[in-house]
């Protein structure tokens, strides 16, 4: 059994993307206890991330129309393909997971992206995108599972053109509590060292209000409808977020849940 720290979360998110689609309860409880409910239902996710945070966040990328955005760790793509609906840009979605790039792949004809949005299987370390063909980067909670951050952070600055934005949403993790944990290797407190490091200027980096009670909210959530959720989804599936959730209330592995917009300046 590999010990990969990608192939547990890939293993994990293929069997969950698999059967993303069938389970009312979750997109509920997401709904009640997470994005709230004036978050356009066509666009769901499964991040923290709020309808006003969304905007915020598109604000911050600076987008014009036809800039090419890459959403790292895109998912099933809502929120890119929101950003880009919404400043008329081209999206481009990496996800290490391959079942996750062609659900995404498969929103684009609706939601209106047929030709302006693709995805590909690759890894926030590696993206395989040429050197400054991005005009914006953005990226969802998906950070804090990266085995390698200063190499994530690196490729983020070198796919970007010079001036550049790069936004994200991100959990900032407590060392001492997730020491060796697969899930969380490289465990980081504070993102902003390391985007000066590889040549951004902060431009933006504020907790988000009340992350550890939206947190709470939903995954405890998820472990008090486990039974519904397995039934829907499947136990292979229904697994992977159920562990998540346990081991994130158990453990509370999180000092932070920061927005951050930079720049790439050199």
């Amino acid at each position: 059994m590999s010990t990969d720290p990608n192939d547990l979360v890939r293993s994990g998110y293929d069997a969950f993307y698999a059967a993303w689609g069938n389970s009312p309860t979750l997109r509920q409880i997401w709904r009640a206890h997470v994005t709230g409910p004036d978050y356009p239902e066509e666009f769901a996710h499964i991040s923290f991330l709020t309808l006003a945070q969304l905007q915020s966040l598109t604000e911050g990328l600076s987008l014009t129309t036809d800039d090419v955005l890459v959403d790292l760790a895109c998912g099933a793509g809502g929120p890119g393909f929101w950003a880009a609906k919404e400043s008329g840009a081209l999206l481009v979605g990496i996800d290490l997971s391959t079942t996750a790039v062609k659900v995404a792949a498969e929103r684009a004809g609706p939601l209106g992206m047929a030709g302006r949005a693709t995805f590909r299987q690759a890894t926030f370390e590696t993206t395989g995108l040429d050197a400054v063909s991005a005009d914006a980067v953005m990226s969802i909670d998906a950070l804090q599972y990266v085995p390698d951050k200063t190499k994530a952070l690196a490729e983020v600055a070198r796919i970007l053109r010079r001036g550049g934005r790069f936004a994200f949403v991100a959990f900032e993790l407590d060392p001492e509590r997730v020491a060796g944990l697969p899930f969380w290797e490289d465990p980081v407190p504070d993102y902003r060292p390391l985007l000066e490091h590889v040549g951004f200027e902060i431009i933006q980096y504020d907790q988000v209000r009340n992350w550890p009670d939206q947190v709470a909210a939903g995954f405890g959530a998820i472990l008090a409808q486990r039974d519904a959720l397995e039934a829907e989804l499947g136990k292979v599936a229904a697994a992977a977020t159920i562990m998540e959730a346990a081991f994130t209330t158990e453990l509370k592995p999180y000092s932070g849940h920061v927005f951050a917009v930079a720049t790439r300046s050199s």
